[in-house]
């Protein structure tokens, strides 16, 4: 939408409620769960290559890449996002090409991501983060609110996650952060790369 490509451009992010509509939401929210009981999400770390590192106080998630024909629904969202990074890349002209996505669960117990960028500028990584969420009954007791740092404002802004809620921001550009969770909080996380990486 213009408005969306609007703020990206002015204010870097922007924030898309009933991104699936609500049947859909449910169904994909359930094909996470069923990955979250299966036990194959494992501990995230941070940096790459030989630098991995796991550490807990810096974030808390545990993390499964998804690919397509992971299940039905998955699929489903993993095109929405394959549609969205389109969309988003020509209406802000910014060259996107290829896309992973990734779910991620906090457990509860106060598990957070410390403040940090999804990329650094001058390389050529990631561009855009788009998260999606997958948590229906939300309420503020549950934390794990994305705090996100806007360039253009001095107050950051907090995203609620709830259920089927979208958020989409510059990765090079803001830094954000996930606060305590004190609920089991899902996302599934599209990054999306400039052509040619």
């Amino acid at each position: 939408m213009d408005t969306e490509v609007e703020a990206l451009s002015s204010h870097g992010y922007f924030v898309r409620d009933a991104f699936l509509g609500e049947a859909r939401a449910l169904a994909v929210r359930a094909a996470a769960l069923a990955r979250v009981d299966a036990g194959t999400l494992k501990p995230a770390g941070i940096r790459r290559g030989a630098d991995h590192t796991l550490d807990t106080s810096v974030r808390g998630d545990h993390i499964e890449w998804v690919l397509p024909g992971a299940t039905p629904e998955l699929e489903a969202l993993w095109h929405r996002f394959q549609a969205l990074g389109e969309a988003v890349s020509a209406g802000a002209y910014l060259g996107l090409g290829r896309f992973d996505v990734q779910l991620a669960r906090y457990p509860g117990g106060g598990a957070h991501y410390a403040r940090h960028r999804d990329a650094f500028p001058g390389r050529s990584n990631r561009r855009l983060t788009a998260i999606w969420y997958a948590n229906a009954d939300w309420t503020p007791e549950h934390g794990g609110v994305l705090r996100l740092f806007p360039e253009d404002t001095g107050a950051p802004v907090e995203v609620a996650p709830v259920l089927d809620r979208l958020v989409v921001f510059l990765s090079e550009r803001l830094e954000h952060e996930v606060l305590p969770a004190h609920a089991s909080r899902l996302a599934l996380t599209a990054w999306f790369y400039g052509r040619g990486t």
